[in-house]
């Protein structure tokens, strides 16, 4: 059994209401949060770390990425939403192969673990890639195939679907966990969206989806169906008994909001691709009041351009106080929950990640707080939330294992990565 030992930490633990941070160590066994206690002997340990002067935390949460979309950063920028999916990225996406996604969801895995995120949502394509990067990469995922039914080809999603789930559910020493993933309302007429729903029952899995991200696309299902996305996707009883994780759920009516009040699952609200795409403000206090667990994503860096989840806590903080003019609706402590224990709630984790207790997964992250930037060190979560950055990450941990150690990446060799991941994007994009 390998032991990890983290010493002298400013712990921060997420498990509680309200802040709370203390001096202390962190012992691993294998890949679990064995004891959480203070001046636990070395004896017996394979790794002590010293973590003096540093704040250990649990790793962060991305509720939504395309993560393999790295390849697509800075391509497209400054285009409405449909206007960018529809003349750029989906044509850009079909010159992918599996070879690609795999060495772009390497660089995505790379970037997370060294801003800090242990666990990512990602809906894409060449599904078996992507759980072959996350395997060699170290990291933890909920994968889940995209399912689109706007062309011929969406039954042959549905058979890649089934492929995740008897390849990957529960493989990587249990790091992989699987979804079912229609894409969106707009994509996914009645018929097909019932086969979808059977589909996750008969797998007894989570759907991950997309919804009213913007006003075009909820003007649109008023002009198909004479009612909201969300209303759409309530008549056809998708929130009566599945786990449902809703990315974006920006543009939301008092009805939509209320029609979401006993979700089983959770929203994943993506602050940063939203404001650069112009897709308005989501109603998070709305949403969190109603106690509907709040996660953070990203999206995919084709439209964030950053997978820096501190950059989402940041934004997440700041729209909120903005829309309703007042600097308490929402803490600092408030966006850090929904970086951690909120989106392992989202994703149907919350058991396992999300808040360092005994028995759950090893996954931690430990920052430099160090710096400049940083001090003086009044209030450490204010710190965190408010002027820490990715590369304040000094070391992650993900399933009791080291992945990065001052700042060096040692499950991905970072340079191969970068190199692959310019070569393919100077052939798709030329």
């Amino acid at each position: 059994m390998e032991k990890l030992l983290i010493k002298n930490g400013s712990i921060l633990t997420m498990s509680t209401q309200e802040p709370s941070i203390f001096k202390g160590d962190i012992l691993v066994e294998d890949n679990r949060i064995a004891q959480i206690g203070r001046d636990f002997s070395t004896d017996e340990i394979d790794t002590v770390i010293n973590a003096e002067g540093k704040v250990v935390m649990p790793g962060l949460i991305n509720c939504h990425n395309h993560a393999a979309m790295v390849l697509l950063r800075g391509y497209c920028d400054d285009l409405r939403l449909m206007e960018w999916l529809k003349e750029k990225i989906w044509p850009a996406e079909d010159r992918l192969n599996g070879d690609d996604i795999y060495w772009g969801t390497m660089l995505a895995s790379a970037e997370m673990i060294k801003s800090g995120t242990t666990t990512f949502a990602d809906m894409y394509f060449f599904m078996d890639e992507v759980a072959m990067a996350v395997q060699d990469s170290g990291i933890r995922a909920a994968l889940c195939q995209g399912l689109l039914f706007n062309d011929d080809n969406g039954d042959k999603r549905i058979k890649a679907t089934q492929r995740l789930f008897d390849n990957w559910r529960g493989k990587a020493a249990g790091r992989i966990t699987t979804m079912v993933g229609p894409h969106a309302p707009y994509t996914c007429p009645p018929d097909k969206f019932k086969l979808v729903m059977e589909l996750a029952k008969d797998l007894d899995s989570g759907i991950h989806i997309h919804l009213a991200e913007t006003t075009e696309e909820v003007n649109q299902m008023f002009s198909e169906y004479g009612k909201s996305p969300t209303k759409y996707l309530a008549d056809l009883g998708l929130f009566e008994s599945h786990h449902v994780l809703i990315a974006h759920a920006v543009n939301l009516s008092r009805n939509d909001i209320n029609i979401l009040r006993d979700l089983k699952g959770g929203i994943s609200h993506n602050p940063v691709s939203n404001l650069k795409l112009g897709c308005g403000i989501a109603p998070v206090k709305e949403l969190r009041d109603l106690g509907i667990a709040v996660g953070l994503g990203t999206d995919g860096a084709g439209s964030a351009s950053t997978l820096d989840m501190f950059e989402e806590i940041k934004a997440a903080a700041w729209l909120q106080k903005n829309r309703f003019f007042d600097p308490t609706v929402i803490t600092a402590y408030d966006v850090l929950q929904m970086a951690t224990i909120e989106g392992a709630k989202a994703l149907g984790l919350d058991k396992e990640i999300g808040t360092l207790e005994q028995g759950k997964r090893a996954d931690i992250i430990i920052m430099d707080i160090q710096k400049p930037h940083l001090y003086p060190q009044n209030d450490i979560c204010a710190l965190l939330a408010y002027s820490a950055n990715g590369s304040d990450v000094d070391t992650t941990i993900i399933n009791g294992k080291v992945l990065m150690q001052n700042r060096v990446l040692l499950s991905i060799t970072e340079e191969e990565v970068l190199h692959k991941a310019q070569q393919i994007a100077m052939k798709i994009l030329r």
